[in-house]
């Protein structure tokens, strides 16, 4: 547990200049590489520490903007968000260029993938890792209030308004699609971690199973925020946002209220839609354009594997449910794991034409490979056959049983690929899809349908 902190004390530096010496708060940079195309909270609420610390803080997102070098030359410390995969893939190069333009500058790494990487990490020159809730142990280490701290952190945080001074407009981000309109969007968190043991969720290394809350005056105040910036749907990127109904609800009661205008989206486990029906009127009451929901497959024995805690057959519930209260539901998958068989898939690629859900499931959702990251819980099976450690790719390596799966996941992704550069319509992406699965192409008409709401920021690791 982090000690309470005393009364805040910026911690100061000093600097001979010429004969004299000057004395200077702590100069820090904030990088994010990669955040789903979101303007990145995991900057913006540590800055608000930071700054009212006393630092001098610069915040960059390197997946817009171009590393500043001249920050990088004075920092005193530089600190990378990690919350995902490709986030920390990226920052691997990043750091050895730090490193050689600032030998003496401090690094720290925080969010989901930095504890499960941290030997990597620190062979890299990271000096600190933080995992979990991280707001306050980064401050405390630069601060100089902690000289070292846990590389997970759960403790219930006394949180900050994020402060989002610096960071690229909102029109550098995702814009929400709808009724043929492209419309600026915010993001926030009125949660962090979840409920929830599912074995391929970086979440569960971390939170094993608990989650924190986000008290509603500092979301709230984060939403103003951005709409004063131009947002006109906010998205909720917490993990399963009915993992507290008792928060989740009376904050978008409150957000209709003062926002009657704008809409939003938000992330649901299958199990809690089904497990929360109340929910689900005021879901739609409230503005709410679209259900995310991370239904991973179709087939019983995937699931069972993935311990996801819904079945098939709760899936095709859920999906009356919301679409009962006119609620878009977007699922996303994991199409092609070692348990995945040919039959499995061509019934995800028929399940999908039949509920009319092409439109509502981004074409890489139908290319996705298991990730199995370091710390995974599914590293618990053995039947995924020898598995090796890619330290270049951050992930375990794995084959599956019947060597035309991978390579119908590798043909796919390239189907998927050039039909992003070309820019076509999902649905032709989807006939691509069939052809190559079926190995013939679709025998029914894939009509241009209206469009259902979506970001137009399709990648989710």
């Amino acid at each position: 547990m982090l000690p309470h902190p005393p009364p805040v004390c910026p911690q100061e530096h000093t600097r001979r200049l010429g004969t004299g010496i000057i004395k200077y708060a702590v100069r820090v940079l904030l990088l994010s590489t990669y955040d789903l195309g979101h303007q990145p909270f995991g900057l913006a609420s540590p800055a608000a520490w930071l700054r009212e610390d006393g630092h001098e803080v610069t915040v960059c997102d390197l997946s817009r903007e171009k590393l500043p070098s001249e920050v990088v030359l004075q920092a005193d410390w530089v600190a990378f968000h990690l919350p995902m995969h490709t986030a920390t893939r990226m920052a691997l190069p990043r750091l050895e260029t730090i490193r050689r333009l600032n030998p003496a500058v401090r690094l720290c790494a925080y969010g989901l993938y930095a504890p499960v990487n941290e030997a990597l990490l620190r062979r890299h020159g990271v000096e600190h890792v933080i995992g979990g809730e991280f707001e306050q142990a980064l401050a405390g280490l630069i601060s100089g209030r902690l000289a070292r701290t846990l590389p997970v952190v759960l403790d219930r945080l006394p949180f900050r308004t994020p402060d989002r001074i610096g960071l690229p407009g909102l029109d550098r981000y995702a814009h929400l699609l709808h009724d043929g309109q492209r419309v600026l969007a915010g993001y926030t968190e009125a949660s962090r971690g979840c409920k929830h043991l599912c074995r391929h969720c970086p979440i569960v290394p971390v939170y094993e199973g608990r989650f924190r809350v986000v008290p509603r005056d500092v979301v709230m105040a984060d939403i103003r925020q951005q709409v004063a910036a131009g947002a006109r749907h906010i998205t909720f990127g917490d993990p399963d946002f009915l993992n507290g109904p008792g928060h989740a609800l009376p904050l978008v009661e409150a957000f209709h209220a003062e926002f009657p205008g704008l809409t939003y989206d938000v992330t649901i486990k299958v199990e809690h839609l089904l497990r929360h029906p109340e929910a689900l009127p005021v879901l739609a009451r409230t503005g709410c354009l679209f259900v995310t929901s991370a239904v991973e497959s179709l087939d019983d024995a995937v699931l069972a594997r993935l311990a996801k805690g819904h079945t098939r057959a709760d899936f095709l519930l859920a999906l009356k449910a919301t679409r009962a209260h006119g609620l878009t539901m977007l699922p996303t998958f994991v199409t092609f794991t070692p348990w995945t068989t040919r039959v499995a898939y061509l019934d995800l690629l028929r399940t999908i034409r039949d509920l009319d859900l092409i439109g509502s499931v981004p074409p890489i959702q139908l290319a996705i490979r298991l990730l199995i990251p370091a710390g995974s819980k599914l590293l618990e099976f053995t039947d995924p056959g020898p598995v090796e450690f890619d330290a270049a790719a951050l992930q375990y390596r794995w084959k599956h049983p019947d060597p035309s799966m991978d390579l119908l996941c590798s043909d796919l992704q390239k189907i998927v690929r050039a039909a992003d550069k070309r820019g076509v319509a999902r649905t032709e992406t989807f006939g691509e899809i069939w052809e190559r699965a079926f190995g013939e192409p679709p025998d029914f008409h894939l009509a241009a349908r209206a469009t259902v709401p979506y970001l137009n920021e399709p990648w989710y690791c």
